[in-house]
């Protein structure tokens, strides 16, 4: 059930200007999570934290990630509307949901069945249209591509070529590549079929990437 408060509202304005203290100054990036019920995505029993930095846990081990760490992949995406955009790990939808209120064409893509139709409900619930599918991360969406921009939300063991593939000239991916416990956050640039300019820009800690389905 889909419903919202003044007091989660204005919680949700607190968290935006703590992302806004932390560096996010993307005004759209902003706007959408302030508009974005994030207790919507988490279990009932844990609302009190839907608007603390901090990832929280949901179903199959997995996570909805920190609202900083979100936010900071949106704003590196550079996202303009109508963007065609492909994110790999839908996980609770919240992610896909920040990105489609900015006006992106959103493709999601999620291994776990449970986390892929429980995603699709709220979003449906919520009435952001957003692209789901039940597959492979690592094979992507070859079908739908290409992409304007591509978010991996789970620590990459390596760069998924079959993504690259997917992705237009000049496009954009974002993709936490794994270094152990800890993932390098990289802003990767297509310049060609064959060219890319790779930025490093800092550490976070994701769950892993994982291959085929469940």
């Amino acid at each position: 059930m889909i419903y919202d408060t003044y007091a989660l509202a204005g919680k949700r304005a607190q968290l935006v200007k703590k992302l806004f203290d932390k560096g996010i100054t993307d005004k759209n990036v902003l706007n959408s999570i302030n508009s974005i019920p994030r207790h919507c995505f988490i279990d009932k029993s844990i609302i009190t934290h839907a608007y603390v930095d901090k990832a929280l846990r949901i179903e199959k081990e997995q996570t909805i990630s920190q609202p900083y760490t979100v936010a900071f992949q949106t704003q590196l995406l550079n996202i303009k509307p109508n963007n065609k955009v492909l994110e790999i790990g839908t996980g609770s939808g919240y992610q896909a949901a920040v990105l489609a209120k900015m006006g992106a064409n959103v493709y999601s893509i999620e291994r776990h069945k449970e986390l892929y139709f429980s995603a699709k409900n709220i979003l449906k619930q919520l009435k952001l249209k957003v692209h789901t599918y039940y597959g492979d991360g690592f094979v992507g969406l070859p079908d739908n591509a290409p992409f304007d921009k591509i978010i991996i939300t789970a620590g990459a063991p390596e760069i998924p070529t079959k993504l690259l593939l997917q992705l237009k000239i000049g496009g954009v991916m974002v993709v936490p590549l794994s270094n152990g416990n800890k993932q390098q956050m990289l802003q990767i640039n297509k310049i060609s079929d064959t060219d890319f300019e790779s930025k490093q820009c800092g550490e976070f800690s994701f769950v892993p990437m994982l291959p085929g389905q469940e």
